[in-house]
């Protein structure tokens, strides 16, 4: 099983990180395996939504997959379950702190078929690319020139 969370403190408003981190056009931005994201209808995130995402993977393979939205609270939580591809889902929370947000990425689940034997590998693997993409996601955001989203 995988199951890790990355907390990451950013210097601007819960809107501005909520509405950059949930649009699925902005995802390549600060995902940077991500190739593209969208949604199967066009139109905005809500329950029930499916998104289609195509990320880059070892050998810069594309890896096609289908995220459902299970959970969507305004300015403060989106959670997306994959039900196409590789079943590693994602919590992502939002909260006020001081004059910033923390945000909080949780990634979990259990792989199936070959890949479970590699979880633990696995597991480190997207630990460590989602604490880059997280970064990258509050270096984006705080600079100055950025623009709320």
């Amino acid at each position: 099983m995988i199951d890790f969370t990355i907390q990451t403190r950013i210097d601007r408003r819960p809107d501005d990180v909520f509405a950059y981190v949930t649009d699925p056009a902005l995802l390549p931005t600060w995902q940077t395996n991500t190739v593209s994201s969208q949604t199967e209808d066009g139109g905005p995130l809500r329950p029930g939504a499916r998104l289609r995402e195509v990320h880059r993977g070892p050998g810069g393979r594309e890896l096609p997959s289908v995220v459902e939205v299970a959970e969507l609270e305004p300015d403060r939580r989106l959670a997306l379950r994959v039900v196409e591809g590789v079943p590693i889902h994602a919590d992502i929370d939002v909260e006020p702190a001081g004059d910033g947000s923390v945000l909080r990425f949780r990634a979990f689940g259990q792989p199936s078929g070959a890949l479970r034997l590699l979880s633990p590998v696995l597991g480190r693997t997207l630990r460590r690319q989602f604490a880059a993409n997280c970064e990258t996601l509050k270096r984006v955001l705080e600079t100055p020139s950025r623009s709320a989203a």
